[in-house]
């Protein structure tokens, strides 16, 4: 990627004057089509230094379509939230304004950021006060494409946390850049309007290997039944009316504009609180070059792509398949509720096209170095997944190891214990049949086993456990301070799926 020809900061003042559309760049820049609205830039009177950027947390409506409009708590009054674009290795300082009555988080997801900036009050640090302002600085570190959100519980209050609007981009230029492309295109793939549901099972058939371990399956069935049997109904899951791509329900946003024979370079975040997404573009495959903003050692094209919550997926499309396309989710419903956006080419007009792309699994292993062997471990923790059946107030209790992490807001001793230095593996059972996108803040993890199957060279911060599956994910205890893990789906980290280590 060509250096900015003007500071951040320049850049960031010009942008705060654009107005909606896609989050594009080019190789040369950002183009004026990012909905960069960044508020004023001004520092606060007691500030020394202006920052790079500066968010505002406020309610806001958001227009998803013609005359459909949504409240949502946003960053800047829109959603997404302003891509903020980093310099790998230079420090950064942002202003955060909390608009609202409620303390909040900015966490800086995929980063390796000290616990006190992380944003995890779990972790300790500080929150952002209602009508406060916090000043955060950070040296932006690894380069790649991350995520910032809202790390607040919301539990069954689907107004708030990662229900609400809170979520953008994140991209941390690397200080080589081989720019295989010729432009950027940053989608965020989101729903609105939740709704609570009783039960409903979580479809995983896209996975790859579906095998079951038998003795996880006949725990957690086991549980089910006995539950049923008293009774006690399935606990609450959520749904939604909306679906958007950018905060814009398919056809209500303006296409993605390309010419016949680009390189573009997707970058996709599920931005979900709960779901699972796939993405497809008729007539065309992805070349996946980074899984959450980490380079993988085997690019791989693929027809689909799928992501759990808070998974980044940087792919590179060639355009090579003329016409007016919906660049969309498989799933029918979702995709006729708003989950699409146009692919136009130049001097092509109509209606977007879709086609159905061939029967797809998905295979983390796909881009996984061959042959290799990941490094032996110093220590390995054992962690056992389970669901207990709509045991807090009609929602499900997910617990680790027997334990849920309790949610009084007062602080939690640390379950786990880190030596500096040290390679760590977690070896990791779902006693459910939930997929659970497991996150790990402040570090990167290598996959090192899928079910029965080695692999190695897949670095993530988040990965799809199977329902009834188990897996290995390795990391280096290299950025001390207490370090949170916990499912990224809202509604289990909200009911007991979280755990802490600390550095000892």
């Amino acid at each position: 990627m060509k250096k900015f020809a003007q500071s951040r900061r320049e850049f960031a003042k010009q942008m705060s004057l654009a107005a909606g559309g896609l989050l594009l760049t080019s190789k040369a820049g950002i183009a004026a089509e990012i909905p960069m609205r960044l508020g004023d830039l001004a520092a606060a009177p007691d500030d020394t230094t202006t920052a790079d950027y500066t968010l505002h947390i406020k309610a806001s409506p958001v227009e998803i379509a013609h005359n459909r409009i949504v409240s949502a708590v946003t960053y800047n009054g829109q959603f997404p939230g302003p891509l903020l674009r980093f310099k790998e290795g230079r420090q950064a300082t942002v202003d955060v304004f909390n608009d609202t009555d409620t303390p909040e988080q900015v966490h800086w997801h995929g980063q390796r950021v000290p616990a006190d900036v992380d944003g995890a009050g779990e972790e300790g640090t500080p929150f952002i006060p209602a009508h406060g302002k916090r000043r955060i600085v950070f040296t932006p570190r690894p380069a790649g494409f991350r995520f910032y959100h809202t790390h607040n519980r919301a539990g069954a209050d689907l107004s708030v946390g990662q229900y609400s609007g809170q979520g953008g981009p994140v991209y941390i230029e690397p200080k080589q850049e081989p720019g295989r492309y010729d432009r950027e295109v940053f989608l965020v793939l989101k729903e609105f309007e939740p709704t609570l549901s009783k039960g409903g099972d979580m479809a995983q058939d896209f996975l790859y290997p579906a095998t079951r371990v038998k003795p996880l399956e006949e725990q957690g069935e086991s549980a089910m039944k006995a539950s049923l049997a008293k009774g006690v109904p399935h606990g609450y899951e959520v749904g939604y009316e909306s679906f958007t791509i950018n905060g814009r329900k398919l056809g209500h946003g303006e296409p993605v504009r390309v010419k016949q024979g680009e390189r573009v370079l997707f970058h996709v975040l599920n931005g979900s609180a709960t779901e699972i997404r796939s993405l497809a573009l008729p007539g065309h495959t992805f070349q996946v070059v980074a899984l959450d903003g980490n380079p993988v050692p085997n690019p791989a094209r693929v027809p689909v792509l799928w992501l759990g919550t808070a998974e980044r997926i940087s792919a590179i499309v060639e355009m090579n398949h003329p016409g007016v396309w919906i660049l969309g989710d498989l799933a029918d419903d979702d995709r006729r509720h708003g989950m699409g956006i146009v692919v136009e080419y130049a001097g092509q007009k109509g209606r977007g096209e879709w086609v159905a792309p061939p029967a797809f699994k998905w295979n983390y292993m796909r881009f996984a170095k061959a042959g290799a062997t990941a490094a032996a471990p110093d220590e390995t923790f054992d962690m056992t997944f389970v669901k207990d059946n709509a045991a807090e107030e009609g929602f499900n209790r997910w617990t680790i190891n027997g334990t849920a992490f309790p949610m009084t807001g007062e602080p939690v001793p640390a379950s786990f214990h880190l030596k500096e230095g040290k390679r760590y593996r977690i070896r990791m059972r779902n006693a459910s049949d939930d997929i659970h996108p497991i996150h790990l803040h402040r570090h990167s993890f290598e996959l090192t086993r899928i079910l029965e199957t080695p692999t190695t060279g897949v670095l993530k911060d988040v990965v799809m456990l199977g329902g009834y599956q188990s897996a290995e994910i390795d990391f280096v205890a290299d950025n001390p301070g207490l370090t949170l893990f916990h499912c990224h789906q809202q509604l289990h980290m909200d009911f007991g799926f979280m755990t802490l280590f600390d550095y000892v």
